[in-house]
């Protein structure tokens, strides 16, 4: 209130002040022009100014509200047009995502020029015609996306990705994605997709370089990155095995050049280490082997090692089987070393103690292929009673497994 009272006295003061100003002296103004002329006094000129800048923002307020209002009169105004097409958008997701991918392409093509965000309408649109398997179309739309919106180029050819994919157009999409990370090596989605068309199509080396990427960027939890480590590398090995195969001379290069290509965590694994070990076998490398498996089981005991150590011939045999036994100090009870120890016995024709280890072993693990090497042995050594009972007991484990039958009784 007192505010107020203020402001209204301040006005009474400054007319009272122009009013006694006006009085004094009104001054004089005079406008010719050829022959015609005005002459008035300071203050009405003044006053006449006001009043044609207060005529002026009138007129422009009333030219706004009658434009505004012609806008929402006019159906084809930019602000109608731009509110069918939102319209007519959210009418064609719905379709799309209700199955109708007929009229949801229709809607959403109909109102991608006007949408407010037309690559949504290009890329959904792409997906109905899809999904219609007009795939001409549906690639024509995804250039219309491209072009619609810039730096959308990622989110176009992502899409198009999971299309081919969806076709079955498996190499065509890895094309796509590998353009992508050409560009965006680092992108999580990309990369995934990478992972999965890779593990679909076996394309091992093409996943190979990517490996180091996944963990750097988390792409997938440590756990699948180590499952594709060693499934992807347990997969090079192979491929490289069977290509040095084929191969007349220096069958192993392929083989050590993939090796020597892994990770030291990947060439620590016991399963990797197996499988290159087992495709030297093969290749008739048991001498690097036997070193290789020798260097491993002083790092760490492994039992699937030393099953393998015990089927390869080193280049000196008792050595080998001193260094078993070196080991059996350690694991005086463990079946899968007596059983390897037992083997590289019987390669030196060491039948008593080939025939105590078998024995302990098969003591410590009722395992087939125990049985089978010591039956194999006590039949050659000719103590047929020994062999008869450990037959049987060859026989009960094959038993066991079989099913519960119906059997014939003594009555």
């Amino acid at each position: 209130m007192r505010r107020s009272y203020l402001a209204i006295l301040l006005v009474l003061l400054l007319s009272a002040a122009l009013g006694m100003a006006v009085a004094e002296d009104p001054g004089y103004l005079m406008i010719a022009w050829r022959n015609l002329s005005l002459e008035t006094s300071i203050w009405v000129a003044l006053l006449a100014v006001l009043l044609l800048w207060a005529a002026w923002l009138l007129l422009r307020a009333l030219l706004h509200m009658v434009g505004v209002g012609s806008q929402r009169i006019n159906p084809w105004s930019q602000v109608n047009r731009r509110r069918r097409a939102e319209r007519l958008t959210t009418r064609g997701l719905l379709d799309l995502a209700e199955g109708r991918f007929r009229p949801a392409l229709k809607s959403l093509r109909r109102s991608a020029d006007h949408a407010a965000h037309p690559l949504v309408n290009y890329l959904a649109a792409a997906r109905a015609a899809h999904e219609l398997e007009d795939y001409a179309g549906c690639e024509q739309l995804l250039r219309l996306a491209h072009d619609s919106t810039p730096r959308s180029a990622v989110a176009v050819s992502l899409a198009r990705a999971q299309m081919q994919v969806a076709r079955g157009q498996l190499e065509p999409a890895l094309a796509t994605l590998d353009g992508v990370l050409e560009k965006h090596p680092q992108h999580a989605g990309a990369l995934r997709m990478l992972v999965q068309l890779c593990q679909r199509l076996q394309d091992w080396p093409r996943l190979q370089p990517w490996l180091p990427r996944l963990r750097e960027q988390r792409v997938l939890a440590e756990e699948e990155v180590r499952a594709i480590e060693q499934r992807s590398a347990l997969a090079l090995l192979q491929q490289a095995g069977e290509q040095g195969r084929s191969c007349a001379d220096d069958q192993a290069s392929p083989l050590h050049q993939v090796w020597d290509s892994l990770p030291k965590h990947l060439q620590r694994d016991a399963a990797l280490l197996e499988a290159y070990c087992l495709q030297l076998r093969l290749l008739g490398g048991e001498q690097l082997i036997e070193k290789l498996l020798c260097k491993a089981l002083e790092h760490g005991f492994s039992e699937r090692l030393v099953h393998l150590y015990g089927l390869v011939a080193g280049a000196d045999p008792l050595h080998q089987l001193a260094r078993a036994e070196q080991w059996l100090q350690e694991h005086p009870r463990n079946a899968v070393l007596l059983l390897a120890a037992a083997r590289l016995a019987m390669r030196q024709g060491l039948w008593g103690k080939a025939r105590e280890y078998l024995e302990a072993s098969f003591v410590e693990r009722r395992d087939l292929q125990t049985c089978a090497e010591l039956a194999r042995l006590l039949e050659h050594l000719g103590d047929r009673q020994a062999l008869a009972r450990v037959q049987q007991q060859g026989f009960e484990l094959l038993r066991r497994d079989l099913p519960a039958l119906s059997l014939p009784t003594d009555d």
